[in-house]
């Protein structure tokens, strides 16, 4: 397909005021929290991409050799003359894996809420794929996006790797996946990255690394809440905790006060006790069963699942007409 791409370059107004709404809303909450999404602006985002290469930092690794191993047999799910949607595409690491094997793939659209480091990406992206019209759109992707029109009557194949499911709530990851189904569209194809339940003694040293890049990319929150809503939040009385909640199968991320503090945001003042935290990030693990159960429910018929044992490349086709 020969047509010229389209990039939209800025985070649309509606999203930046979003982004102050909800910090706002968030650390007025009882108890604090933000959004794991606006981890991943410019810096946070390359943060992201150290952490995938830590020693600690198994579901990267995982997941790109799941990927590898099965391209082929993942491919060929794909129907003839797609496009491939990738949602929250950060790096388009894995994709290249699939855009490789699947040469019949027409259109890349990989959606992102960092536009500065998606275009970074993009460029690169088109030199080694020159025959692939790609339109990266700059956008929340858990939201409505409009698909460009040169790509909208083909076939689609949804892509959400990187267990970036595991971020949200149980019934927020099935308001997702139907979603994802609704932007699809019926008889779609959809694969999607699921962290595994596992041993904590794994779990943990993945969110707590030696080096400290995960506790950085933590911190970077609250930098980035300072450098864009002018707040005043002081970095050095914060501390990164991350541990394994056994009950809820999930690891849970939060910034701790270390010590009795207020911080201006956004015209109103946040206050702090001592060791008060910011929850900041869910992490749930699943196993291929539960995670299939709770795709079944939400529209998405599996169709296949690929596995190491730590992490899970699971397919699923929408169902409808």
């Amino acid at each position: 397909m020969s047509v010229k791409p389209v990039f939209v370059g800025q985070l649309p107004l509606d999203t930046e005021n979003a982004f102050a709404a909800d910090v706002v809303a968030g650390l007025t909450a009882k108890p604090k929290r933000l959004l794991p999404k606006y981890f991943y602006d410019l810096v946070g985002s390359a943060l992201f991409e150290r952490i995938t290469q830590l020693p600690e930092y198994y579901p990267t690794r995982c997941e790109i050799g799941i990927l590898r191993n099965n391209a082929p047999a993942i491919a060929s799910l794909f129907p003839p003359g797609c496009a491939l949607i990738e949602f929250g595409s950060g790096s388009s690491r894995k994709a290249r894996i699939l855009l490789g094997a699947a040469a019949t793939v027409e259109a890349y659209l990989p959606v992102d809420i960092s536009g500065d480091f998606l275009q970074q990406d993009v460029a690169a992206l088109r030199r080694d794929f020159s025959r692939l019209a790609v339109y990266p759109l700059v956008a929340d992707f858990t939201k409505t996006f409009d698909i460009p029109r040169p790509v909208a009557k083909l076939p689609r194949v949804g892509f959400f790797p990187g267990s970036t499911i595991g971020n949200f709530e149980h019934h927020e990851a099935a308001k997702f996946l139907r979603h994802a189904g609704e932007m699809l569209g019926a008889g779609a194809v959809f694969v999607v990255g699921v962290d595994l339940v596992k041993d904590p003694k794994i779990l943990c040293p993945a969110y707590n690394d030696a080096e400290g890049v995960t506790a950085k990319f933590n911190l970077n929150l609250l930098a980035r809440i300072n450098r864009e809503l002018g707040a005043d939040f002081d970095l050095a009385t914060f501390e990164h905790h991350a541990f394994y909640n056994v009950e809820q199968s999930r690891i849970e991320m939060h910034l701790a006060s270390t010590k009795r503090q207020r911080v201006r945001v956004n015209g109103m003042t946040a206050s702090f006790r001592a060791g008060e935290t910011i929850h900041t990030e869910n992490s749930y693990k699943y196993t291929i069963e539960s995670f299939q159960a709770l795709a079944r429910g939400s529209g998405w018929s599996p169709l296949q699942s690929w596995s190491d044992g730590l992490f899970g490349v699971l397919a699923f086709s929408r169902d409808g007409d």
